[in-house]
């Protein structure tokens, strides 16, 4: 993983777990790296590297088994997709439909240009 100076380093690894998470990089009730190799994989403090843990840890994505490690917690891969499809139709699906609105294109033919964006016809 390559950090960049845009966001802090401790949500960019916390965003980096998310996605392992998804992936199924880290399953559930699977133990995940610990601070002291996040730290040395990827040439971090460790205080860097325990903040962003903790953001998941806070979401209720991970959990700590004390004297064990960090693991992710069961039903935490659904519980970012239904927060993705929330900041998804925040992000995307409102600002598309307003702009579709502003074209004048029906909801059937905004269906439309969906899937042909689906079958491959996007450039």
């Amino acid at each position: 993983m390559v950090f960049n100076e845009e966001k802090p380093i401790f949500l960019q690894l916390a965003q980096q777990m998310e996605e392992g998470i998804l992936s199924g990089a880290y399953p559930e009730e699977g133990q995940t790296p610990s601070i002291t190799e996040f730290s040395v994989t990827y040439k971090i403090n460790p205080a860097t590297a325990l903040k962003g843990v903790n953001l998941l840890v806070d979401a209720g994505l991970l959990y700590k088994k004390r004297g064990v490690g960090m693991f992710v917690a069961s039903g935490a891969r659904e519980k970012l997709r239904r927060q993705r499809r929330e900041h998804f139709f925040e992000s995307y699906v409102q600002n598309m439909v307003r702009e579709a609105q502003n074209l004048g294109l029906t909801e059937q033919e905004l269906i439309e240009l969906i899937e042909r964006g689906f079958d491959g016809d996007v450039d």
